[in-house]
């Protein structure tokens, strides 16, 4: 026990006021209260100041919070009837609970003016002891349905040396202890609920106390509906115009099919600047950009393959005419021949055994039918079918899309 003077470095030797100098004599900041009657009980409450970020990036958040803590000191009690307010600095003459926040990757207390702390002592021996944090939390998330997505953050305050038979947690107004969240204002998020739980942390060293603090976020979906989803819609339907523009303008149709591949290309690229590069999850986001990438290439092939169907329906009504030609050219060689040579030139009967002449056209008359099944007679009729086919079926994978992320 030592002389109720603040050390040298802070005081340097000014003497403690008298009511304070009775308290504080004999008082042993290195024994807890009860130290040998039982755990002493701790009553904590947040006030949430601010939640300045939320990163997807590094899956944590930041916020500045008030944490406030109460606790009896038996050997703290003095009469009378009014509280006292001592400096923050006087916190290093008391015995104040080891708390600290689990996953934190980064924090600090304020000390702009001084540093941010209350100490107050009420008659019956109650301390409160408040701070002013900054602390970098982390969150783990699931962007499964990014940009729909909703996300369950917690904060967590535990004892770090002191196990349950020491010191109890406790929260003073239950989930009411947690106060800030409802004028809280986010960018990009909306806080829809929030409580409070108390638990214990098992570790290989004991059982220690636990707080916790859980909050859901609703993440705004208004920002990616006007950056993503509406450019990606109008690139489709701009994909479509092509549909309308005749098979002979192959400059004014490959254009626009290049075009908005190449602009598709570069939205889907700036819609994952925002989030990990090694992520494992298909978004939702990501599976819409895909969607809508693939009906604009789908617009490409299309007139792709009506472009082909225009040639080869101009070749394939030349083959017939020049295949005829030259079976009608051999049949004069043979018959020029038969009249040059003396034997008597005989008319074969047009049966099943003539296969000199009649097989090759039947078999390749066969083939033409059967080829001619795969062709398409008019290919105009293509373009037809896609003005009709593409809008309809992007309607009905959008009404599926939407309800399956919102709903489900």
């Amino acid at each position: 026990f030592r002389s109720m003077q603040i050390s040298e470095g802070e005081g340097k030797g000014e003497i403690l006021p008298p009511t304070i100098q009775k308290i504080i004599k004999g008082y042993n900041k290195y024994l807890r209260p009860f130290f040998d009657n039982g755990p002493v009980s701790v009553g904590m409450s947040l006030d949430i100041a601010s939640i300045d970020t939320i990163s997807e990036i590094n899956m944590d958040y930041t916020a500045t919070i008030f944490l406030r803590q109460r606790w009896t000191d038996e050997r703290l009690c003095f009469d009378g009837n009014k509280s006292l307010s001592l400096d923050g600095r006087l916190v290093e003459m008391l015995w104040v609970p080891d708390t600290f926040i689990v996953d934190s990757k980064k924090s600090f207390l304020h000390d702009i003016t001084v540093e941010n702390r209350l100490i107050r002592i009420y008659p019956n021996g109650t301390v409160l002891y408040a701070l002013r944090i900054t602390t970098t939390v982390a969150c783990s998330m699931d962007l499964t349905k990014y940009p729909m997505d909703k996300q369950t953050c917690t904060l967590q305050l535990e004892s770090w040396g002191y196990n349950i038979n020491d010191v109890m947690f406790y929260w003073t107004r239950g989930n009411d202890s947690v106060r800030g969240l409802d004028t809280l204002q986010l960018a990009q998020y909306t806080v829809e609920d929030h409580f409070t739980s108390v638990s214990e942390a098992v570790y290989e060293t004991g059982r220690y106390p636990k707080l916790v603090f859980h909050f859901e976020l609703k993440r705004n979906i208004l920002y990616f509906i006007l950056e993503t989803y509406v450019p990606s819609i109008l690139l489709v339907v701009l994909s479509w115009v092509s549909f309308w523009i005749s098979q002979s303008s192959v400059p004014a149709r490959i254009c626009i099919g290049v075009t908005t591949v190449l602009t598709m290309t570069t939205l889907m690229m700036g819609a994952r600047t925002s989030l990990p590069n090694a992520n494992c999850f298909i978004k939702a986001i990501d599976v819409y950009l895909g969607i809508c990438f693939s009906f604009i290439f789908g617009a490409l092939l299309e007139y792709a393959v009506a472009h082909f169907c225009t040639l080869h329906q101009l070749s394939s009504k030349e083959v017939p005419k020049k295949f005829l030609e030259s079976l009608s050219l051999e049949l004069k060689l043979q018959l020029m021949s038969n009249l040059v040579s003396s034997e008597p030139v005989t008319v074969k009967p047009l049966t099943s055994k003539s296969e000199d002449f009649i097989s090759p056209m039947s078999v390749m008359k066969r083939l033409f039918c059967i080829f001619d099944c795969f062709h398409v007679k008019n290919p105009y009729h293509i373009d037809n079918y896609a003005r009709f086919s593409f809008p309809l079926s992007f309607i009905i994978i959008n009404v599926l899309y939407w309800v399956y992320y919102l709903y489900f």
